[in-house]
């Protein structure tokens, strides 16, 4: 079996030429990075539970007509992606002060904004990832004013579903980030969503406890990382409730299955 050609290795993911002209594989590996990667570790299974989580978002974000690059999920790890040029803006959706925006502005963590709050991030790990404005991003040529527009435009929009989504299984959606790309057809672009949605972009806190189901577990020596990842899976009806076998390293499943 010849070996496939890897593009492109980053912090979470590993992407490999697709079987097909214009695809990509998306491989979503365990390792865990905070602070633009000043912290590493690994959360086993996270990957697993990444590919399912983002899947089943990606595919509910279709329904309601908003483009991604998503095509299918092809096994625990991997999902067949349509191949774009990554707009290099990250796109921050708060809907509560916490993290960076707390810190910078002196907000308590949890308070409500009065609106939702769009931030853009210039992507470049070097750099840290630095806030920039539409101006910074017209100013450079990151993306045109009409790609903007798609983008605030598609990121409202996901807002506004994902609020719903996590609300309706006892979770508050308190930010997460975005990437878009562009997608061509012939000398035409336009913006679809791409990367991936999963508790390692998102803050997820329990509606009435206030538990931390995402990656800040991870930020801040929480413990329980696999666990509240698994826990945001099963409310959304992905892992079968009470079941401690869900097979998450399918390594560690063959092994088990073979002293059966």
């Amino acid at each position: 079996m010849a070996r496939r050609r890897q593009i492109y290795e980053g912090k979470a993911k590993i992407l490999y030429e697709g079987p097909e002209p214009g695809t990509i594989i998306q491989y979503f590996k365990d390792d865990a990075t905070a602070f633009n990667a000043q912290k590493k570790g690994t959360i086993s299974g996270k990957g697993v539970l990444n590919n399912r989580i983002s899947e089943h978002i990606f595919t509910l974000l279709g329904q309601i007509g908003v483009p991604t690059h998503f095509i299918r999920r092809l096994n625990m790890r991997e999902q067949l992606v349509r191949q774009v040029e990554i707009v290099p803006i990250e796109v921050v959706v708060r809907n509560v002060a916490a993290g960076s925006l707390s810190k910078k502005l002196g907000i308590e963590e949890g308070t409500q904004l009065p609106r939702t709050l769009i931030e853009y991030c210039y992507k470049d790990d070097a750099l840290g990832d630095p806030l920039v404005s539409e101006e910074h991003i017209a100013c450079f040529g990151w993306a045109t004013q009409e790609e903007m527009h798609d983008i605030a435009d598609m990121a409202i929009r996901i807002n506004d579903f994902m609020c719903g989504l996590f609300a309706g299984i006892g979770i508050r959606l308190i930010d997460f980030k975005l990437e878009f790309g562009r997608l061509y057809d012939g000398d035409y672009s336009r913006i679809i969503l791409a990367d991936e949605i999963s508790p390692d972009g998102c803050r997820l806190w329990d509606m009435n406890t206030g538990e931390k189901l995402d990656k800040d577990r991870f930020r801040r020596d929480l413990g329980g990382e696999v666990e509240a990842y698994q826990e945001v899976a099963r409310r959304l009806g992905l892992l079968p409730e009470g079941l401690d076998t869900t097979v998450l390293d399918l390594d560690t499943h063959r092994k088990k299955r073979e002293k059966e």
